[in-house]
C-alpha cells in the first residue's frame, strides 16, 4: 500500500483554481483528511475511490469526484491511476448544495480539466489562463451527476450489514436472511435502509456489485469471472445490468472504451 498526499499544504489557494497532477501506483491510499477548499479529482486512467463518513464515491475513467470544502475524506485506488486534481477556492460556489458527488465529464469539460491541470500553480489569473479557468468553472457547474455513489447508513446494524456485502458482493443471501442477521424484520430493514440511504436494499446491493466490477474489469479480469465474483448467476445478466448502469458493456469498459 502506497500512502500519498492529496492536497497542497496551503491554508488558502493562491488562485481560484489550483491544479495538481499525480500518477498513482496500484494500492495507493491517502490518510483521511480535509481542507478549506473544494477538490475535483478526475480519473483520466484508473478508478478512483473517495470515502467519506456518508459513503463511498467511485470515479471510473472519464468521471470525476467533487469533494466540498471541509469534508473529511480518503482517496484510494486499487489499480494504477492518472489523477488530475483541481482545488477550488470556497468562494466559487461551484456546486450547491455542497456535498460529495460523482460527475459525468463531457468531452469539453475533459479537455478543459486537462488544460487547466497543465497550468503552472501561479498562472496569470487576469489573462488568458484566468479566462480558461472561468470557462472550466462554468462547465463544471452544469455537469450531470453519475449514479456512482454508495451512501452508507448510520444505523450500526445496517452499517455492519453493508460492510459485509461490500466485502463479499457475491453473497446471495436474501433480504429476509440479512434482516434476520441484523436482528430485525425484513420490513423494518427496508424502511430504515430507505430512510438512511435513499435507496432500497435491493438497489443498494446492485450498485455495490456493479461498482465492485469496475476495478476487476480494469485489472483485466474476464467478464464472466467478474460477473461471478460480483454475485451474478449468469454472464448475460451481468452484461445487461452493467450496460444499463454505465451505458457500455463490461467488455467495452475493460478495453478502455
Amino acid at each position: 500500500m502506497a500512502i500519498f498526499r492529496t492536497a497542497p499544504a496551503l491554508d488558502r489557494l493562491p488562485r481560484p483554481v489550483y491544479p495538481r497532477s499525480e500518477t498513482l501506483p496500484a494500492g495507493s491510499v491517502s490518510h483521511a483528511h480535509s481542507h478549506p477548499f473544494g477538490q475535483l479529482s478526475f480519473a483520466g486512467v484508473g478508478v478512483l475511490l473517495v470515502r467519506t463518513q456518508a459513503g463511498s464515491h467511485v470515479a471510473p475513467p472519464q468521471r470525476a469526484v467533487w469533494v466540498p470544502p471541509g469534508l473529511a475524506h480518503q482517496v484510494a485506488t486499487s489499480n494504477p491511476a492518472e489523477m488530475r486534481s483541481l482545488y477550488v477556492s470556497p468562494d466559487q460556489n461551484v456546486f450547491n448544495p455542497p456535498r460529495c458527488l460523482v460527475l459525468s465529464v463531457t468531452p469539453l469539460a475533459r479537455e478543459l480539466i486537462l488544460a487547466v491541470a497543465a497550468l503552472p500553480p501561479l498562472y496569470d489569473a487576469a489573462g488568458a489562463d484566468g479566462r480558461l479557468v472561468a470557462v472550466l468553472l462554468d462547465q463544471l457547474a452544469v455537469l450531470p451527476e453519475a449514479g456512482f455513489s454508495l451512501p452508507w447508513p448510520k444505523d450500526p446494524r445496517l452499517a455492519a450489514l453493508c460492510q459485509a456485502l461490500a466485502d463479499a458482493p457475491d453473497d446471495t443471501r436474501t433480504a429476509t436472511a440479512w434482516a434476520r442477521t441484523a436482528g430485525m424484520t425484513e420490513r423494518t430493514l427496508g424502511r430504515i435502509f430507505l430512510a438512511e440511504t435513499g435507496l432500497t436494499f435491493g438497489a443498494w446491493r446492485r450498485r455495490t456489485r456493479l461498482l465492485a466490477a469496475l476495478s476487476l474489469l480494469e485489472a483485466g479480469t474476464s467478464v464472466t469471472a467478474t460477473g461471478l465474483e460480483c454475485g451474478y448467476e449468469s454472464t448475460s445478466a451481468f452484461i445487461a445490468a452493467f450496460r444499463e448502469a454505465f451505458g457500455v458493456t463490461p467488455g467495452a469498459f475493460g478495453r478502455g472504451v
